[in-house]
C-alpha cells in the first residue's frame, strides 16, 4: 500500500561492548561488538512528490553540510534508483542525536529512509533485503535497520540478534567535541592491544538476562584512542560512577558516554546534579536521560 505522507523515529544506538579482532587488507576492520537501541531518536517527515526530485531540509543547528555526502540523501538517491521509483520526495528531519557521537546518528537516519520509502512507495521488500542494500552506503545502517539488540561481527554487517538486557535508565553526555571515526580507526594500533573486551561473555550475560554480568563485560576497546587524546571523556565516566552508576562506557568511536542506572530516579538525580555543576563550564555535556529500546521485531516507527 503506497501512502502520500509517513513520520518516523529514527532511534540512536549505544555499544555495550566494542571490539576491533584486525584490520583487513582492504583496509577496512573487523569488529565485535554488541549493538543496543535507545530511545533517543531524531524525527523525520516524508512526503511524496509528483516529480522525481529528492527534497531535503532541516531543523538542527548543525544544517545538511553537502547533499552529494548526506545519508538522507544518499539513501533516498539508492533507494529511487534500485527499485526504479519514478516519484520524488520530500524529506524533513528534526535533529536530536547528537552529531559525531558515536550513535550512529547518520546512519539511523539512512535507515529510517529506506524504511519509510519502502513503506511508501508499496515496495513490501523485507527487512533483511534492505540490510543487504544498506551495506553500500555505511556498515551502521543495516543494523539500525533491525534494531534492538544484536551481535555484529565482520565490519559490522554481520548481525544476529540477541535477547534485549533487563530494562535500566541510562544518562547519555555527550561533550562538546567531534571525533572523527576514521582517525579513531587509523590511530588504534589494533597489533599492539594487550587486552580485548569479553564479546562472548557480554552474549551470555544478554541470554541469561543478568544485569551485573552485563555491566561487568562493558568495555569499548576504542576508548584507547579516544580517551586518551580527550580526558574529559575519562572524567564524565569517573563522574557518573559517583552519582552510582553501575557502569559508565563511551559509545563507539566517541565521545559520547553513557552509565546505566537501575532506577530512573537515580539518573535523573545524577542528570540533576551533573548539569548544575557542568554549566558553569564552556565546555559542558550534552546530556540526555532515556533507556534501551527493543520493539517487537519489524515493528515500524510511523506515527
Amino acid at each position: 500500500m503506497r501512502m502520500e505522507r509517513l513520520e518516523w523515529k529514527a532511534r540512536a544506538k549505544i555499544n555495550l561492548g566494542l571490539d576491533v579482532c584486525r584490520r583487513l587488507e582492504n583496509g577496512y576492520h573487523e569488529v565485535k561488538m554488541v549493538m543496543q537501541s535507545v530511545d533517543i531518536y531524531d524525527e523525520l517527515e516524508f512526503k511524496q512528490r509528483r516529480d522525481p526530485d529528492i527534497i531535503l531540509s532541516v531543523d538542527s543547528r548543525y544544517g545538511l553540510g553537502e547533499l552529494s555526502s548526506n545519508l538522507i540523501f544518499r539513501a533516498a538517491k539508492l533507494m529511487k534508483e534500485y527499485y526504479g521509483i519514478r516519484g520524488g520526495i520530500e524529506i524533513h528531519l528534526k535533529k536530536n542525536i547528537p552529531v559525531a557521537a558515536g550513535m550512529a546518528g547518520g546512519s539511523t537516519d539512512a535507515a529510517a529512509t529506506m524504511l519509510a520509502m519502502n513503506r511508501m512507495f508499496g515496495l513490501n521488500q523485507p527487512r533483511e533485503k534492505l540490510m543487504e542494500l544498506a551495506l553500500r552506503l555505511g556498515a551502521d545502517i543495516p543494523f539500525c535497520i533491525l534494531g534492538g539488540t544484536a551481535l555484529a561481527e565482520g565490519i559490522g554487517e554481520k548481525l544476529r540478534p540477541l535477547p534485549p538486557p533487563p530494562q535500566v535508565s541510562l544518562l547519555v553526555a555527550k561533550p562538546p567535541i567531534m571525533v572523527s571515526t576514521k582517525w579513531v580507526y587509523e590511530t588504534l594500533r589494533v597489533d599492539r592491544l594487550m587486552h580485548h573486551p569479553d564479546i562472548d561473555g557480554m552474549v551470555a550475560a544478554l541470554e541469561a538476562g543478568s544485569l551485573p554480568d552485563i555491566t561487568r563485560r562493558m568495555e569499548n576497546v576504542m576508548e584507547n584512542v579516544t580517551q586518551t587524546k580527550y580526558p574529559i571523556i575519562a572524567d564524565i565516566k569517573e563522574a557518573m560512577l559517583e552519582k552510582g552508576a553501575l557502569s559508565a562506557l563511551m559509545s563507539g568511536s566517541g565521545p559520547s558516554v553513557f552509565g546505566v542506572f537501575e532506577r530512573e530516579a537515580q539518573a535523573q538525580e545524577a542528570y540533576d546534579d551533573l548539569k548544575k555543576s557542568w554549566n558553569a563550564k564552556k565546555n559542558a555535556p550534552e546530556m540526555f536521560v532515556t533507556g534501551f529500546y527493543n520493539a517487537e521485531a519489524g515493528e515500524d516507527e510511523t506515527a
